[in-house]
């Protein structure tokens, strides 16, 4: 992905250890194999570290997956990868929710945290 698209901006209260949670409902890309359209909610959380997260440019990256022939477990972890990359959060979890396709529910469950 062109993670360049992700922007930050300096947590107000580094000091502090608290919690974000974002989530994206409409959330679309392409399966891989038969290329029709995949659905779902993808969900953020995270503590930050000394940045944190731009939410319009969040939207745009989210946005280049739209196109993107991309299984489930492989959108989630590169979610998670490219905002660890942008953020350095002290921990991070990502939720790819997706909607039922041919009667299958699947929810991907990446995680980080800071060593």
């Amino acid at each position: 992905m062109a993670t360049g698209t992700l922007e930050t901006f300096p947590n107000p209260r580094p000091e502090r250890e608290y919690e974000i949670e974002i989530r994206c409902p409409e959330f679309t890309s392409v399966c891989p194999k038969t290329g029709l359209p995949d659905f779902g909610e993808i969900r953020i959380t995270y503590a930050p570290g000394d940045q944190c997260i731009e939410l319009k440019a969040l939207k745009y990256y989210l946005i280049e997956f739209r196109n993107r022939g991309i299984y489930y477990e492989h959108v989630t972890n590169q979610i998670l990868d490219d905002l660890v990359g942008a953020c350095q959060p002290r921990r991070m979890t990502v939720v790819g929710d997706f909607s039922v396709r041919g009667g299958i529910k699947t929810i991907v469950t990446a995680t980080y945290t800071r060593a």
